[in-house]
């Protein structure tokens, strides 16, 4: 039982922390706000974010089927909840250092709750979990997969390290070469369809966003995505 409210109330924290930057806004700056100042190709277009309503969903469902007596102790949620909440505070940590612009913190932090969100997600596979119950974080990995990789080129880019727009065009480049290898690697070794299908999702975003002034790489995102999709739906482990 005190391991199912220490969820509960990890998840309330996130969903408090996202509500407040979004109506206050924290710092008197949103999060897109901040993003849009510069112009990183692999950032996807504003609905892509739209995403997170069914992260925070499908976690608020994994939430409710720990409520049964009889499925509270499964080690599904036994060997999940210190990592599930660990991964709840750096969440609502990376809020937090965005938007008081603490870019480079933000990047450790994020590259935190990615390695947190890829032990959690292989603890909970090791259960033999259901669909409802691999879900949220097949898709939750896959999203902050993405958001990593644009974080650190935000970094790169507001210290000046690359430039913004055509001038980080390489660099963007590799970021989509490399989320492409990330989502058909993990397709291959741990037949998941689920988090390759959020890379497909992001990039004809980040097509979208790129089609007029860089039609070049709103293309190869488009290509890539329909790479994923089609390693997605058609490959069978022998």
């Amino acid at each position: 039982m005190k391991k199912l409210i220490l969820n509960i109330l990890a998840y309330l924290l996130v969903i408090v922390m996202n509500t407040l930057a979004v109506t206050l806004p924290l710092n008197n700056q949103s999060t897109s706000e901040i993003s849009d100042r510069l112009d990183i190709l692999l950032t996807p277009a504003g609905y892509v974010f739209s995403i997170w309503s069914l992260i925070y969903l499908l976690l608020g469902i994994w939430i409710i089927r720990q409520f049964p007596k009889r499925r509270r102790d499964l080690p599904l949620y036994q060997h999940t909840s210190g990592l599930f909440i660990l991964s709840c505070l750096l969440n609502s940590g990376w809020i937090l250092v965005w938007h008081y612009n603490y870019f480079l913190i933000s990047v450790f932090v994020m590259i935190g709750l990615f390695l947190t969100l890829a032990a959690l997600y292989r603890a909970v596979k090791e259960t033999d979990p259901s669909l409802l119950d691999r879900a949220p974080f097949s898709v939750y990995l896959g999203w902050i997969s993405i958001a990593m990789l644009v974080n650190i080129l935000y970094y790169f880019t507001d210290i000046g390290l690359i430039g913004e727009g055509s001038a980080g065009l390489y660099w963007s480049l590799a970021g989509l070469l490399i989320a492409t290898i990330l989502a058909i690697w993990v397709r291959v070794t741990q037949r998941d369809w689920l988090y390759p299908l959020v890379f497909v999702w992001a990039f004809i975003g980040i097509g979208v966003k790129n089609a007029g002034e860089h039609a070049g790489y709103a293309y190869t995102a488009y290509a890539l995505a329909l790479l994923i999709l089609l390693v997605t739906l058609f490959y069978r482990k022998r």
